[in-house]
């Protein structure tokens, strides 16, 4: 039925509607524009006179036929102004036309077959398949891929991570674990960069769940005028599924630490059911949660606790008990690898007087393996008691004085000691540790902390996350008593569980004796997270208690409590309660978990298929973090059965102290990868990452067809989008372009059949009016 409408449609209209889409409209009117303005302005203004004067006929008659004589005369005075369609057109053979295929695991799912037959997702590719259909459309023998042949020099690509040259679709096999859309079109660009690119055919279902900004991408294909032809495959809707849609994980922990995985959950087609879901680690269960259909939407979200796993990389496992007849059972199962560090990690506790917070503070993690909390506390007047020092030389002059000292801690905890307490030097040496050396500050309230401490218009001051203002030390003043709450952020944070399950958590929350304040709270900054706040006795209930934000490369905390401790020394609580302890060993491990090392490598994607290649990129810097440029950096990448590769990483000429290197892996499993930099100083730095290989793709956890990206991709690079089933009309659009090697046409519109025929319907019209009414 489309063909035929299309059929009748292009001989009404001479051309396409891609032709008039693109092409621009001029005129060449046969006498000045202005003379047939005029002309038709006068014929219409006599046929208005004339039919005035007809007094024998009813006024209804004189409208109707004055009417449709003036739209006549308007037509004919149309096609005298000679309307044209400029068109720029591919020349034939000319150009080159790039066909993306999608080669990730998602087109395997069989939900392309005709019929009724359920959906299915093998390991195999079926007939049924997305990827079959597109085999089937875009086979050599067919007649789109002959016309698209017979016009332009075709260039087939297939893509998962990346795009690579094929010669034909059937070497794609739906092996890729990932779809970057944004990739493969940078990719082809690039390939084909100096050839007359008229256009990219992209075949995918948009399951993208690349790294890469799309917005980038089509900004450059839009720059050259290339447009993208997008065609979709697949269901944009499944009947009945369970799916992990999308799942925030950490990927290390300090020995000793739990942690949070957030799960999105989507559930289609269950109705009341309950959906157990597990978390494994190394094939153990660690955790449990039941998922049930939310009362809005079909999207649950789930939070499940990571119990402390010895030192060593995990295999973590996300799985969802499959439905009868599900639509999909590839998308119930993730997982990922979770290094645990062993520390210790060295943090570097300051107080300026004697005063609890610290004693209990210290007291709390001196038993973590993980973290080391190194002491130090002025006695008096450039006097300062130690504790945890590695030697008699560490600290001996109070609060180092060199950037390599400083940063040498993960961690930096500032108790009530005032601005006056450093130099200038060391403020700018302490805004630098967190900027520039990623490292994390927390600063806790007490009578000469924050505002009161002078910190107000110092380099500090715009490293925390609360603003701050000029004060006096308060020595005498009241204590506002707050009782603490978490947030909705706070109560899902893994530094804040006091409990195994989050429901025992919160309500150990509600249970705690209240804190005091002795410090005016400033505002939270914009992009800054309040974690815990505070209820007042006047009802006030948005104090912030425990609030962060990121900082160039590190992040820094204000805990404006005082009185910690009394979560240990209050009379309510028991002798034997460990929630202080746990509180600060949680805070502590949070402050270093992710603070960077001199030398790090990093894996991306740290979970592929086998096939699929891996960057690797390292970043080294000196002790003092400046960047290292002209390092020896070199990796070992050990597979699962013991092979071994050795790759010589490449300094990258747009990051200072970056350096890249690519690996394929072959086989599914574990792959460990050892890297070495040596610097010009002859001294060496060593760094363990790990990538998981398996044949499970990450782009079925979203496997539904994703139209509307799809639709965006095409509008705004100026192509089009088709279903697979409508891709027979992409021939006929893709030689309308403005890329490439072009010929501009000018073709006439005014003697288009249907304009013909829509004078002939006028005049034929006001003579069957005419006979109708007995006026002929």
């Amino acid at each position: 039925m489309a063909s035929w409408l299309d059929t009748i449609g292009s001989w009404l209209f001479k051309y396409s509607p891609r032709a008039f889409a693109r092409g621009e409209f001029v005129t060449a009117p046969v006498v000045p524009a202005i003379a047939l303005v005029v002309a038709a302005v006068v014929v219409i203004v006599l046929i208005a006179l004339t039919h005035a004067r007809l007094r024998t006929l009813p006024g209804r008659d004189r409208a109707v036929l004055g009417t449709l004589r003036s739209l006549a005369v308007l037509l004919v005075v149309g096609c005298l102004f000679r309307p044209g369609l400029v068109i720029a057109a591919a020349v034939p053979q000319r150009n080159v036309l790039a066909v993306l295929f999608d080669d990730s695991r998602s087109m395997r799912i069989a939900d392309a077959s005709s019929g009724n037959a359920a959906p299915a997702a093998d390991t195999t590719v079926t007939a049924g398949s997305r990827l079959a259909a597109v085999q089937r459309v875009f086979a050599d023998s067919s007649a789109l891929m002959r016309e698209l042949g017979s016009r332009f020099a075709l260039r087939r690509f297939r893509f998962a991570a990346g795009a690579t040259p094929v010669r034909t679709s059937d070497d794609v096999s739906a092996s890729g674990t990932r779809s970057d859309l944004a990739l493969a079109l940078q990719d082809v660009r690039q390939d084909l960069d100096g050839m007359p690119l008229a256009g990219i055919v992209l075949v995918t279902d948009g399951a993208d769940n690349g790294r890469n900004s799309m917005d980038d991408a089509l900004l450059a294909l839009r720059a050259q005028r290339v447009p993208v032809y997008t065609v979709g495959v697949g269901q944009e809707r499944f009947a009945r599924d369970v799916a992990i849609e999308r799942v925030q994980a950490p990927r290390r922990l300090l020995n000793g630490a739990a942690g949070v995985v957030e799960i999105d959950v989507r559930l289609r087609g269950v109705g009341e059911a309950r959906v157990p879901l597990t978390l494994e680690a190394d094939g153990r269960v660690v955790a449990t949660e039941t998922v049930v259909t939310p009362a809005r939407g079909d999207l649950a979200s789930v939070r499940l606790r990571i119990p402390p796993l010895a030192p060593g990389v995990h295999r973590l496992a996300l799985r969802v008990r499959p439905l009868p007849n599900e639509v999909v059972t590839q998308n119930n199962e993730w997982q990922t690898s979770l290094e645990v560090r062993s520390g210790p990690d060295r943090v570097l506790y300051v107080e300026g007087e004697p005063r609890p917070e610290f004693a209990f503070l210290r007291r709390a993690v001196n038993e973590d393996s993980a973290v080391h909390v190194v002491g130090l506390m002025r006695s008096a007047e450039r006097k300062y008691l130690r504790l945890g020092v590695r030697d008699s030389l560490e600290l001996l002059n109070g609060f180092p004085t060199t950037r390599e000292e400083l940063f040498g801690y993960r961690g930096i905890i500032l108790g009530s000691v005032e601005a006056a307490f450093f130099d200038g030097e060391q403020l700018r040496m302490l805004a630098d540790f967190v900027s520039v050396r990623g490292g994390s500050l927390l600063v806790l309230g007490a009578r000469a902390s924050l505002s009161e401490g002078g910190f107000a218009g110092t380099p500090l001051a715009d490293v925390l996350p609360l603003t701050l203002t000029r004060g006096d030390i308060n020595v005498d003043g009241p204590a506002l008593a707050v009782q603490v709450r978490p947030t909705r952020a706070g109560e899902v944070h893994p530094a804040l569980q006091l409990r195994e399950s989050l429901g025992a958590s919160r309500s150990r929350w509600d249970s705690l004796p209240p804190l005091t304040l002795v410090n005016q709270i400033g505002a939270l900054r914009a992009g800054a997270t309040t974690l815990l706040s505070g209820r007042t006795d006047d009802g006030r209930s948005d104090v912030p208690i425990l609030a962060w934000q990121r900082y160039g490369r590190g992040m820094s905390a204000v805990f404006t409590a005082q009185d910690s401790w009394l979560w240990r020394m209050d009379a309510g609580i028991a002798v034997d309660d460990r929630t202080h302890q746990t509180f600060w060993r949680q805070m502590i491990r949070w402050l270093v978990d992710d603070v960077p090392a001199p030398f790090e490598v990093t894996a991306t994607p740290a979970r592929v298929a086998p096939g699929e290649t891996v960057t690797l990129r390292a970043q080294v810097a000196t002790t003092r973090f400046d960047d290292v440029n002209d390092a020896d950096v070199m990796a070992t990448v050990t597979g699962p059965a013991g092979t071994r590769e050795t790759l010589a990483l490449e300094w990258s000429l747009r990051d200072d102290g970056s350096y890249t290197a690519r690996f394929t892996p072959r086989d599914t499993g574990r792959y460990t990868v050892d890297a070495l930099a040596r610097t010009a100083r002859d001294s060496t730095q060593a760094v363990t990452t790990t990538v998981l290989v398996d044949e499970r793709g990450a782009d079925v956890a979203q496997a539904e067809l994703r139209a509307p990206l799809l639709r965006r991709i095409a509008d705004e690079t100026g192509g089009r989008y088709y279903p697979i089933d409508g891709a027979g009309a992409l021939a006929d659009d893709a030689v309308y372009t403005n890329a490439g090697v072009t010929v501009r046409e000018a073709k006439d519109l005014w003697d288009m059949p249907v304009v013909f025929l829509l004078l002939a319907l006028l005049l034929g019209t006001e003579w069957g009016y005419r006979r109708w009414r007995g006026l002929a």
